[in-house]
């Protein structure tokens, strides 16, 4: 599995029948129990006020492993968000024995709008990536590098939650081969009840890089099954245990792998 996209980086209210905005806590639906807890695709959901978010991935795909910490503050309110995700990577595959810190990326998403009940959530995010990897040992590309996203988020019906992505990853300054990429994605979260959801994730990635005055294409796709539980604790804390089997189809082979994920979201204001 290439390492180079490996990153890719949350939720808050839905509505009444008319139309007003409400707190995700006087929505009784079983879909907005759990809402900002995907896998593979984002949500277009930031963090409600004075809320953090910690979030730990572990995710092995055919031999290689990825640990992801991805931590998520409101800037003063829920319009304005930052995170920052620090990957580890493990490479086990195709003869390759490294490990290490991958490339870092620093967030800032934008709450454009909120959900309605005839208008999904829709939040922009940009990103800067950092060039804390090592191309070396193929945990990083050496280089500065930018990502934007578009994620459109709508609870379709009491049970039903749909989501979309859209983006593009690029580096500006990598010696020989000047890699860049495109993603597309979406996913099926169906509410059991309030508590437990299974999901359906599938995304598409088109990376491509120019390498001695090549231009060389490659089109990953995924499908991931999974489930998630939230457990609601005191003070309105929530810890999101999830498990998924993500399948990667690439032109040369299937890896079939495992994701474990871990997120605790606490109030940090008193």
């Amino acid at each position: 599995m290439s390492k180079r996209y490996t990153i890719s980086l949350a939720f808050a209210a839905t509505l009444a029948s008319t139309g007003m905005s409400l707190a995700a806590g006087d929505d009784n639906r079983p879909a907005a129990g759990v809402q900002d807890n995907s896998f593979l695709i984002e949500e277009a959901y930031n963090q409600e006020a004075g809320v953090v978010q910690h979030i730990n991935s572990w995710r092995r795909q055919g031999r290689d492993w990825n640990y992801m910490f991805t931590q998520e503050w409101p800037i003063r309110t829920e319009n304005h968000q930052f995170s920052y995700s620090v990957p580890y990577i493990w490479l086990r595959g195709d003869g390759v024995r490294s490990q290490g810190v991958g490339d870092i990326f620093l967030n800032y998403r934008f709450q454009a709008l909120k959900e309605t009940s005839s208008q999904p959530a829709f939040a922009p995010r940009a990103s800067l990536i950092l060039p804390t990897g090592d191309a070396g040992k193929g945990t990083g590309n050496d280089s500065v590098g930018y990502q934007f996203n578009l994620p459109l988020s709508k609870i379709v019906s009491d049970r039903l939650t749909l989501h979309f992505n859209a983006g593009h990853t690029a580096f500006v300054d990598v010696e020989g081969h000047r890699p860049r990429s495109y993603n597309l994605g979406g996913s099926v979260v169906y509410a059991l009840n309030r508590t437990t959801n299974l999901m359906l994730e599938s995304t598409i990635e088109w990376n491509q890089q120019v390498a001695s005055g090549l231009l060389e294409r490659e089109r990953v796709v995924t499908l991931s099954p999974g489930i998630r539980h939230a457990f609601n604790l005191a003070g309105d804390a929530q810890l999101v245990l999830g498990l998924a089997m993500p399948v990667t189809f690439k032109p040369e082979k299937t890896d079939y792998g495992v994701l474990m994920y871990l997120s605790y979201e606490h109030s940090f204001l008193k």
